[in-house]
């Protein structure tokens, strides 16, 4: 949950620390499912519950319904601006999801073409996110800590506070970043060696 003392871009940067780490997960599934021919249907249906509740749900709603519209509130267009671009990209995420979890249903009947589609939808989600969220970071989120003054970053914390309680629900949050940690155990993948956003295009 959100706290005083931090800006809201502080508490966004936080959460895509939280999202590298489950798209290292997503990677290591999609890995798998190329060159084994078979979804890890537990693990992929966990990952994707955790982008879909807390990237889409927790994350994105408080970029979509609460940052975005300040800083086009600003003077930033949504047509051809920043914005535009970042919601584009969030549809293209949740298609990419949607894709995912055909897929996992289709490894009843197909498994080894579920498998050819999941890693491909999968590993066009990991690129497009990691990008994304280095756009976000680097871009996006300098230029709103530019423009939101101290009052109008406080009223907007305040806000992610409420967005939380009333749209994703109490515990809702840490629900989700301890699955993070989960599935990195359950990968066997180390926290510390999870990519970070580093640059306007991140591949890893």
């Amino acid at each position: 949950m959100t706290s005083h003392g931090q800006s809201p871009t502080e508490i966004l940067r936080h959460e895509h620390r939280v999202i590298e780490q489950v798209l290292a997960v997503l990677e290591k599934l999609a890995d798998h499912a190329a060159n084994n021919g078979k979804i890890d249907a537990e693990l992929a249906s966990q990952a994707l519950d955790f982008f879909r509740h807390f990237a889409d749900h927790c994350h994105h709603a408080k970029e979509e319904d609460l940052l975005f519209p300040a800083l086009e509130a600003k003077g930033f267009p949504r047509e051809g601006g920043p914005t535009g671009v970042m919601l584009y990209e969030h549809e293209q995420g949740r298609a990419l999801i949607r894709q995912m979890v055909e897929a996992i249903q289709a490894a009843e009947t197909d498994s080894r073409a579920a498998a050819r589609k999941f890693a491909e939808a999968a590993r066009q989600y990991v690129t497009l996110l990691r990008q994304h969220i280095s756009k976000e970071d680097n871009i996006l989120f300098v230029l709103a800590e530019r423009t939101l003054n101290t009052s109008e970053q406080a009223e907007m914390l305040a806000k992610f506070e409420t967005t939380e309680k009333e749209h994703v629900g109490e515990g809702v949050h840490e629900k989700y970043a301890a699955l993070a940690d989960e599935l990195l155990a359950k990968m066997g993948i180390a926290k510390e060696s999870v990519p970070k956003a580093s640059g306007f295009f991140c591949r890893h």
